[in-house]
C-alpha cells in the first residue's frame, strides 16, 4: 500500500465513528446496556471475513485442483454457509461479482495474517467505522466514501449486492444467536471479571466498552484481538466459542489489553538473569488466567448466585470456590499445552497459581517461573 494511502486509512479509520448497524443495536438491546462489552454484527466486516476466508480455501486448493470434485455434503449446524452452499442459485453476473472479489482477494490478502498485517487491520477497523453504509464509494452518503483503493471499493461494492442476497441473512442470524447466547452471561459476569483480570495483571481496564465484532468468519484461531483501539473479532460458528466458553474466549481476547505488565515483567527478569526472552509465556499465561477465574464462576452456574466481586487484596478479589470444577478452560480442552506449553503450564501451575490464590505477590510469581525457564 502507498505511504500516503496508509496514511489516509490510518487518518480516516481514527476519525470515523459510526453508531452500531441496526442489527447489532437489537442484538445488544434485548438484554439491555451490557458491561464491558460492546456487540456488534456487521455487514461489511462480515463480507470481509468471508472474502478473505473463501480466498485461503482458494489458495489452498486451486481451481483446477477442484473443477471436477463432487459438490459439498451438507454443512453442519456449526459451520458458516460459503456462497457454494447457497440454497437459490447465482446468476451469471453474481457468480462473476463474486468470483472477481474472491481473486482479488486471493491475490491480494490471502498470504497476510489478519492479525499481523498492519494494513488488514487498519482496513478491519475502518469497515467495522463503516457499518451502517449501504455502499463504501459514498454514493448515498458522502461520510460512506472509505477511500479506499478505487479497485477495493468497487470490488466490495460489487460483492455486497451477492452477499446481502444469499449469505449475509443466514450469517447475521448466526451472529445474532451468539450474542443472544453469551449477552446474559456478560450481564452477570462482566464487572466482576473484568475487575478480577485487572487486578491480576495491575492493569486499569480498557475506558469505555470494549468492542467486539461477531462475525461468521474469523481467522484460523476462532478470534482475534487488535489494539490501539483494542478490539476483539469472535466467530459466532466456531464450535471453539459456544456456550459458556463463549465467555472465557472473550475476555481472553480482552486481556490481550491487559498484557503490557506481563510481558514487560517477564522481559525484564529475564534479561537479568541473562535468558532469552521466551516468546509464548506471556501468553500462555493469559490463556491459563483466564480459565482459572473463569472456571469457578461457570463449574458454580447451577449454585445459589454469588455476590459480585469487587477490588481489594488478592484473597477479597479472589472468585468463591466452585463445588465441583466441571468447566475446563480453552487452553486445556483444545490442548495448547500438549501442544507444545506444557513446560509452561507447570510453571504456571507452580509459580503463577499461588499468586492467584493470594499467596504471592506479582512480582515473586514472575520471577519464579523466570528463574526456573
Amino acid at each position: 500500500m502507498r505511504p500516503a494511502l496508509h496514511a489516509t486509512l490510518l487518518f480516516i479509520s481514527a476519525l470515523l465513528f459510526f453508531q452500531p448497524a441496526a442489527a447489532a443495536q437489537s442484538s445488544s438491546s434485548a438484554f439491555g446496556q451490557l458491561p464491558v462489552f460492546e456487540f456488534h454484527s456487521g455487514f461489511w466486516i462480515n463480507l470481509h471475513h468471508t472474502l478473505y476466508s473463501e480466498a485461503k480455501q482458494r489458495a489452498a486448493n486451486p481451481p483446477a485442483a477442484t473443477a471436477t470434485a463432487k459438490p459439498p455434503a451438507p454443512l453442519a449446524a456449526s459451520k458458516p454457509k460459503t456462497m457454494r452452499d447457497s440454497s437459490t442459485p447465482l446468476t451469471s453476473a453474481e457468480q462473476s461479482a463474486w468470483d472477481d472479489a474472491v481473486a482479488y482477494y486471493a491475490a491480494n490478502y490471502a498470504d497476510r495474517d489478519l492479525l499481523f498485517n498492519h494494513d488488514l487491520v487498519v482496513l478491519k477497523n475502518l469497515l467495522e467505522d463503516l457499518e451502517d453504509c449501504d455502499d463504501l464509494a459514498g454514493t448515498h452518503k458522502k461520510i460512506c466514501d472509505a477511500g479506499l483503493p478505487p479497485n477495493l471499493t468497487q470490488i466490495l461494492d460489487s460483492a455486497a449486492p451477492v452477499y446481502r442476497a444469499h449469505l449475509w441473512p443466514d450469517h447475521d442470524r448466526a451472529n445474532r444467536r451468539w450474542i443472544a447466547r453469551v449477552a446474559p452471561l456478560v450481564e452477570e459476569q462482566g464487572v466482576g471479571i473484568s475487575e478480577r483480570l485487572a487486578f491480576i495483571y495491575e492493569a486499569k481496564w480498557p475506558n469505555g466498552k470494549t468492542r467486539v465484532d461477531v462475525s461468521a468468519f474469523a481467522n484460523w484461531a476462532g478470534a482475534y484481538t487488535t489494539l490501539d483501539p483494542l478490539r476483539v473479532t469472535i466467530s459466532s460458528t466456531d464450535p471453539r466459542n459456544q456456550g459458556d466458553e463463549a465467555l472465557e474466549v472473550l475476555f481472553h481476547e480482552a486481556s490481550h489489553g491487559l498484557a503490557e505488565p506481563v510481558q514487560s515483567a517477564i522481559t525484564r527478569e529475564c534479561r537479568q538473569r541473562g535468558k532469552p526472552i521466551p516468546r509464548d509465556l506471556w501468553h500462555a499465561l493469559l490463556f491459563y488466567t483466564t480459565g482459572e477465574v473463569i472456571k469457578p464462576l461457570l463449574s458454580a452456574k447451577s449454585s445459589p448466585a454469588q455476590p459480585p466481586q469487587g477490588s481489594g487484596d488478592a484473597r477479597a478479589n479472589r472468585p468463591p470456590a466452585a463445588a465441583n470444577d466441571s468447566y475446563v478452560p480453552y487452553a486445556i480442552r483444545e490442548g495448547l499445552y500438549a501442544r507444545g506449553w506444557n513446560e509452561y503450564f507447570q510453571l504456571l501451575t507452580r509459580f503463577w497459581q499461588p499468586y492467584l490464590d493470594g499467596g504471592a505477590t506479582f512480582d515473586d510469581a514472575i520471577a519464579r517461573m523466570v528463574s526456573s525457564l
